[in-house]
């Protein structure tokens, strides 16, 4: 039986809609018999991190990966339940939503029909009896149960909020899951940690950068302040005050008066808070985590929702030696919804499930269809050197010892928010340098945010502390204490408390990878090397080969190996003649804009690329120049590159190039998107 997941709203990119961040991480998942056959992140094709639009790339692309059609799908689930005010709040009475109630088959504003008539117009396909929807935390704990192959488990999900609920506990077993806690939205553990980090100059979706500034800093210096936040109470339970009495609390305690702005440096202070809101977080958890532990007997544990993501809390759970083993689902955020409604569909529906822990995230697309990938690489030979090489593990491990940082790129890509080893930028572990090089030349993020090392798994206890609780350490969600002489060997990956968010590579879970990280062993005596998601800051994890071209050619890479081809600049960063052959173009989420702004009391024409998606998600308004914007309206009309609209728009030479270095510039924004 073939079902199919997905999470998203119900907005597409091009609906001038201003969708917010309440839904978010579109995703797509196709499960046979309870086993994935596909998992996409709806952001790996549009591009949008975060994207909070219907997943329509990645529902065609996990039909397209099954090798199925519509006729094969006996189910399509969603993470969400069929209330119209839960699920869509800003939508209710909007005038948009008549694009919906003009279909005659539409008979009543309600969540199915709306879907109902998505389907019929963005696939041609009618849904009406196979929908099923499933509550956002039920499929959150479906998500994490499902693949942990326990005979059974206390199984956990806490977010920011989802059908009305910020948490849920269940217990697994026999093939089910019985819920046996919810937690409302006012005992929010994730708008707890999303509010406090408001002082540090971050907002929602910034929480991993905040747990990435906590070690720098000390938790007992708020620890009692941050401690009237909240209370613990008998049997799990925990109050967290009101948003309105928190602030209220900050502010007699001065503490509103250290705020970071957004564009200032960090201090001492801002450390110390974000350890305290850090150590907050995991004192309630394991006080829920202790209770239900000794209430149900349960010694397995399955982590879902998007507070699973903070992986210095999953290695404390891990210390705490609560379970005899920890599951955290690698992709425990909103997008591994999709997989949990189906898989909950799956067995609501009476089919058989394949649960096995044998969970892989390499389920993404394919480089390419074709047997080789030289063919969209070599739409680039204007721009780069394509060569093709007979052991590229080898090859990579050796440009790795001579200093060299590359993208490695192969097989499907994962699905969830870590690089793993298929779309990863990689680097040699030891020199603490390489830290703020790649922060710098690639990332251009804050100095401080660390780095992971893939280590050889026969290789991972001379590297890291590992615990008593057992634990699939191969998805980089658990951070664990280096030992001491790896610290003072490993300076790029070995976190200020001497923490790193690990992953082992075993041979049989990525060979390419794990004869990559063997092959550097041999030539430096390092069992690791740095790993780090292959995208700029700008942009989500790169997914095809015009995705990791455009990344090498807008960043600091030194090379880049793509299956068994090596890839080099022709010339080096920045605009130049060559790029003149590119074609522009605008994502589907981008359109450009005339309006009046005010200029010296005067108002004067304004041109614009705005943005239909969140500003939690991409730059909402980008202004341009009168010249970039006539080329890019040409563009929009006709399939040519820089150089002919150059000749379309009479372009003088002599501001040609400051117009393509503004071009390339939003290309490294990733505002404009320029291809062969």
């Amino acid at each position: 039986m073939y079902v199919l997941g997905w999470h998203g709203s119900i907005h597409r990119e091009w609906e001038d809609m201003a969708p917010g961040w309440a839904v978010h991480d579109a995703a797509a998942v196709l499960v046979r018999d309870g086993a994935v056959v596909a998992a996409i992140e709806e952001e790996r094709l549009n591009r949008l991190k975060h994207s909070n639009f219907f997943p329509r790339n990645a529902i065609r692309a996990c039909l397209e990966e099954g090798g199925i059609g519509w006729d094969d799908i006996e189910c399509v689930a969603v993470n969400f339940e069929e209330q119209v005010d839960d699920i869509f709040p800003g939508d209710v009475g909007r005038p948009a939503l008549n694009i919906f109630l003009d279909d005659p088959r539409v008979r009543q504003r309600t969540v199915r029909d709306m879907l109902v008539s998505l389907f019929l117009d963005e696939f041609s396909v009618d849904t009406t009896d196979r929908l099923a929807f499933c509550h956002h935390h039920l499929a959150h704990l479906w998500s994490a149960w499902g693949p942990a192959s326990y005979p059974d488990a206390l199984t956990v999900s806490f977010d920011g909020s989802g059908d009305g609920l910020s948490g849920m506990v269940g217990v697994g077993g026999n093939d089910d899951i019985s819920i046996i806690r919810s937690y409302d939205v006012d005992q929010s553990l994730g708008n707890l940690y999303a509010d406090s980090i408001r002082l540090l100059g971050y907002h929602r979706f910034d929480e991993y950068k905040a747990m990435g500034l906590a070690p720098y800093g000390d938790p007992r210096r708020f620890e009692s302040l941050f401690g009237e936040l909240y209370e613990l109470l008998p049997e799990g339970q925990y109050r967290i005050a009101s948003r309105r009495d928190r602030w209220a609390i900050l502010n007699r305690a001065g503490v509103l008066s250290e705020a970071r702005r957004h564009d200032e440096e960090f201090a001492a202070v801002h450390a110390d808070i974000a350890a305290a809101v850090q150590a907050a977080l995991e004192r309630v958890i394991l006080h829920v985590l202790g209770f239900f532990r000794r209430a149900t007997g349960q010694r397995n544990l399955c982590l879902a929702g998007g507070v699973a993501h903070n992986c210095t809390l999953n290695g404390k759970i891990l210390e705490a030696g609560l379970f005899e083993s920890v599951f955290a689902q690698p992709a425990a955020h909103d997008a591994g919804g999709a997989l949990g409604a189906a898989l909950a569909a799956t067995h609501r529906r009476g089919g058989s499930m394949a649960r096995s822990d044998d969970c892989r995230v390499f389920t993404g697309r394919r480089l390419h269809r074709e047997t080789d990938v030289s063919v969209p690489l070599r739409r680039w030979e204007d721009h780069i050197i394509v060569e093709r090489v007979p052991d590229p593990s080898r090859l990579g491990a050796e440009l790795l010892s001579q200093s060299q940082v590359i993208g490695w790129v192969h097989g499907r890509s994962e699905f969830g928010p870590r690089a793993l080893g298929h779309r990863s930028i990689l680097a040699d572990p030891r020199p603490a340098g390489n830290k703020d090089r790649i922060n710098r030349m690639v990332k251009k993020r804050e100095s401080f945010r660390p780095f992971a090392p893939a280590i050889r798994s026969e290789r991972l206890g001379d590297v890291v502390e590992l615990t008593d609780t057992t634990t699939d350490l191969s998805y980089m969600n658990f951070s664990l204490r280096v030992t001491r002489d790896a610290a003072l060997l490993l300076g790029a990956v070995t976190h200020v408390d001497r923490s790193a968010r690990v992953q082992s590579v075993s041979r049989d879970f990525d060979p390419p990878f794990w004869n990559l990280i063997y092959e550097f062993e041999r030539l430096t005596g390092v069992p690791a090397v740095l790993n780090t998601s292959f995208n700029n800051n700008a942009e989500p994890i790169v997914d095809s080969v015009d995705n990791a071209v455009a990344c090498f050619l807008t960043t600091g890479l030194d090379a880049m190996i793509v299956e068994n081809f090596l890839v080099r600049r022709r010339r080096p960063l920045g605009w130049s003649h060559e790029c003149e052959k590119l074609r522009p173009a605008l994502p589907d989420s981008r359109k450009l804009v005339v309006r009046s702004v005010p200029a010296d009391g005067t108002p004067t024409r304004g041109y614009f690329i705005d943005c239909t998606a969140s500003k939690f998600f991409a730059l909402p308004s980008v202004a341009i120049s009168r010249l970039l914007y006539e080329l890019l309206l040409r563009a929009v009309e006709n399939e040519a590159t820089v150089g002919e609209l150059y000749d379309l728009c009479a372009l003088p030479a002599d501001q040609r190039g400051a117009v393509g270095d503004e071009l390339f510039s939003l290309w490294e924004k990733r505002v404009v998107v320029l291809a062969p």
